[in-house]
């Protein structure tokens, strides 16, 4: 599971309305019945639409300044194995996300009229979506993009030949093609993976807008505060503020593992991502100390990133480079999965 926060932008400014944010997320719903529509929902409603979801974040926004951000987006994205071990059920991502947004208001150290923030503070907006496209960092595009470009030339080639612009041979220049299609790394249906492409399989995930101010429109609650806990002495009074993203991202994990009886993997916690930012050496030697069958599916995991892993048994002399192309691997996968505007 792959969990951001990040402040709604539009190019370098922050949006004064959720109203673009909210058009962008009725995309999968185009052209469908009202049955067949995918609708916004909260703590407690579903089958909210989207004119109410604008007008309750842009309404609730007292007291900020042009260059606050006015709310927070913040996407859950379930692995392939997670989304298949709850049998991609959007009614178990609702429920499961409705418990995520109680872990998300616990991680606020702060308080409201002298009590801890509960999850009805908290003004949110969520939405599942089942579909993704693929973009230019994923290891797909990148490592299709020499045959892509290549193929490019020569179909602009043959086309030009086509039309009689220039001479050559049609027969050689789509044998060229056909081979170049046949040895690109990626391809869906027998066609090269391209940016805008959708993505196989499971691909379930949430989008949930978070109002910066709370369900009062008294106090602001930012995610994105530099701070994780501390308390500071202001008009006489001792206040604490902060936000702890860490406790959020792995108390979610622990709320979907404990809700599915799921078995979670090393490689697929907040941990060891974090772990292997920080530590890459210490990560490395976690996966070679995990048990047999934990270490098997670790490594499965890893290599559907797309990318070869080094070996496990090296010389001594070869583990720094080891180590570096297990980050690589690892980091590329993980920016893989996320979704970005």
């Amino acid at each position: 599971m792959y969990i951001t926060i990040s402040p709604q932008k539009l190019g370098g400014a922050f949006s004064q309305s959720a109203g673009d944010f909210v058009t962008y997320l009725e995309k999968e719903n185009q052209g469908k019945s009202p049955s067949e529509k995918e609708y916004f929902f909260n703590q407690y409603e579903d089958k909210i639409r989207p004119y109410e979801v604008i007008k309750e974040i842009d309404g609730n926004t007292a007291k900020l300044k042009l260059k606050e951000p006015k709310y927070y987006s913040i996407t859950i994205n379930p692995s392939q194995y997670e989304l298949k071990h709850i049998h991609n059920n959007p009614e178990k991502l609702r429920a499961f996300v409705r418990n995520a947004m109680k872990e998300y208001a616990n991680s606020f150290n702060r308080e409201i009229q002298g009590r801890p923030i509960n999850v009805d503070d908290i003004k949110y907006y969520a939405k599942i979506e089942q579909e993704r496209a693929y973009k230019s960092y994923d290891v797909a595009i990148r490592e299709n993009n020499p045959y892509s470009k290549q193929i490019a030339k020569l179909k602009n080639e043959l086309s030009k030949v086509e039309r009689g612009d220039i001479s050559g041979n049609t027969r050689q220049l789509k044998n060229d093609i056909q081979k170049l299609v046949r040895d690109a790394p990626y391809k869906i249906r027998g066609k090269v993976v391209e940016p805008g492409m959708k993505k196989e399989g499971l691909q379930s995930h949430i989008h949930i807008i978070v109002s910066r101010k709370d369900a009062s429109n008294t106090y602001s609650l930012s995610p994105g505060s530099k701070y994780k806990a501390s308390e500071v002495k202001m008009h006489g009074k001792i206040v604490k503020r902060g936000f702890e993203r860490d406790r959020f991202f792995q108390n979610s994990e622990k709320a979907f593992d404990k809700m599915f009886q799921y078995n979670r993997n090393y490689v697929e916690s907040y941990t060891a991502r974090k772990t292997l930012s920080k530590d890459p050496k210490q990560y490395f030697l976690s996966l070679r100390n995990l048990g047999i069958s934990e270490k098997k599916i670790a490594f499965k995991m890893i290599r559907q990133t797309g990318l070869q892993l080094p070996v496990l048994h090296l010389p001594q002399n070869k583990v720094g480079f080891a180590y570096k192309q297990l980050k690589k691997i690892i980091e590329t996968g993980i920016k893989a999965s996320s979704i970005s505007y």
